[in-house]
């Protein structure tokens, strides 16, 4: 007989562009494309496998569900898990490691171009009639700027910050990170320097860490003011890591030049979240992980998790 599993999110992996056949060929599949919290409990009883992107798992609810033996995160970050509470329940817990690497790091430098070539900008100008009212062969609306010999900041030197480097030594950049690797293990293009040095050194800075509690509100004021007026942030990690107020009152004062990110503290932000009115601020809502390739990986990750858990061998358990 096979093993019963509940998807609490299929929207968040599936578009009706990717397929479910695998897991349902090895699991009893139930599937609810979209779950609030308040339903979490009531839609994962009766389950062994429960598979999640979002929603919080407590040791209250754990309580609840004695059929409950596996959690598959689908995503890399699992926070939203009791791990603790998990373990005690004798429930295992699985991620899904660096499947969006290469997708996330394109859209990292999809807002670093966006800001120093103004693709954005020039297109809605354009569509505005603005290029037709100039008459001329070309115009250019505030300043545009080169990538190359530019100084990025890396934070977290994991996957993507690899492949973030990566991409930014094509561009003839000087790569600066911080990163708990030793130096001599480090690319011979890849400059190791403390935390506060890079605010100060980088033109562009670029979060690539997790969120813990050593990191939460890193970016905060007092490390925003060590920033070139000149240089722009770019988070495509977690949305704690910046001190939102602070970072709208550093754009305001114009402390750095701009701000981009695909996360924020709480998705989606509260209308009050002053970064939806800062300076130079850009946003997309949680798109770098979710192109279609990415989102296939991490479906084909999950099911060899579920397979190899049904087989007695579970992999990328996190508790």
């Amino acid at each position: 007989m096979k093993k019963k599993a509940v998807i609490l999110e299929g929207t968040s992996y599936n578009h009706d562009d990717l397929s479910w056949a695998t897991l349902e060929t090895i699991c009893d599949l139930k599937i609810y494309q979209h779950t609030t919290q308040d339903q979490v409990l009531e839609r994962s009883k009766g389950f062994e496998i429960v598979i999640t992107n979002k929603m919080v798992f407590t040791d209250e609810m754990m309580n609840q569900l004695p059929e409950l033996k596996y959690i598959g995160v689908g995503a890399t970050g699992y926070n939203v898990i009791d791990l603790k509470a998990a373990k005690a329940h004798g429930i295992i817990v699985s991620n899904i490691p660096a499947y969006s690497t290469d997708s996330v790091a394109q859209l990292t430098f999809a807002h670093i171009l966006n800001i120093y070539s103004q693709v954005g900008l020039h297109n809605e100008l354009i569509n505005q009639g603005e290029w037709q009212k100039r008459g001329e062969f070309s115009f250019i609306q505030g300043s545009i700027f080169e990538l190359a010999n530019k100084k990025i900041g890396i934070i977290g030197y994991g996957s993507i910050g690899q492949a973030v480097a990566a991409i930014a030594h094509a561009f003839k950049m000087q790569v600066c990170v911080y990163s708990s690797k030793k130096a001599s293990d480090l690319p011979s293009w890849v400059t190791k320097m403390s935390l506060d040095s890079l605010f100060s050194y980088c033109d562009i800075i670029s979060l690539h860490c997790p969120m813990t509690p050593e990191t939460e509100k890193m970016v905060s004021y007092s490390r925003l003011v060590k920033m070139k007026s000149s240089s722009i942030l770019i988070n495509t990690s977690r949305g704690g890591l910046i001190d939102e107020p602070a970072l709208a009152q550093a754009l305001n004062n114009q402390l750095l030049y701009a701000y981009a990110a695909d996360v924020m503290t709480h998705e989606p932000p509260t209308k009050e979240n002053p970064l939806l009115q800062a300076r130079n601020c850009y946003l997309t809502p949680h798109i770098g992980w979710a192109t279609k390739e990415a989102r296939a990986r991490l479906i084909t990750i999950l099911s060899n998790n579920i397979q190899s858990y049904i087989n007695g061998n579970p992999i990328n358990v996190v508790n």
